[in-house]
């Protein structure tokens, strides 16, 4: 069973999506929603993060360097700016799409080993990152014609 390779990718990329959310959150705290926005949607993660202990302990965890290696790839260190705040919201919401994807594999593995546990916090926390993805996308609309049309 490969479950907890799952556990751990899906580990690592809310821990990094966490990371991340604060850095731009320092980064951008000029603009008038991000800094709040984004320690908020911050602690969604760190809740994530609370909930894997049990499914860590019924199904293990195998460490991966994707997550780290997804955000080495991604950030760039702090960019300032109305085209950084595009580029860094470009990111998180890869990085986002990554969280999501695995809750989503984890759901079908739930779903498939009958447990009504992992499928409700796959549910619960794939529901949230939704919602995260969702404002990373409204503020990338907005945010995207002053960035790139006015100079």
């Amino acid at each position: 069973m490969h479950v907890g390779n799952y556990l751990g990718l899906v580990h690592g990329s809310e821990q990094h999506l966490v990371d991340a959310l604060k850095k731009v959150a320092e980064h951008h705290g000029d603009e008038p929603d991000i800094e709040e926005t984004c320690r908020l949607l911050a602690s969604w993660s760190e809740k994530h993060l609370e909930h894997l202990g049990p499914l860590v302990q019924k199904y293990g965890e195998s460490k991966s360097p994707e997550p780290a290696n997804m955000e080495k790839a991604l950030f760039h260190g702090p960019r300032r700016g109305s085209l950084a705040l595009l580029r860094d919201l470009h990111d998180l919401w890869l990085l986002a799409n990554e969280v999501q994807l695995c809750w989503t594999v984890l759901e079908q593995a739930a779903q498939a080993l009958r447990d009504d546990e992992l499928e409700r916090v796959c549910m619960e926390c794939g529901r949230e990152t939704k919602r995260q993805i969702a404002f990373f996308l409204t503020r990338i609309k907005q945010a995207a014609p002053q960035a790139l049309v006015v100079a």
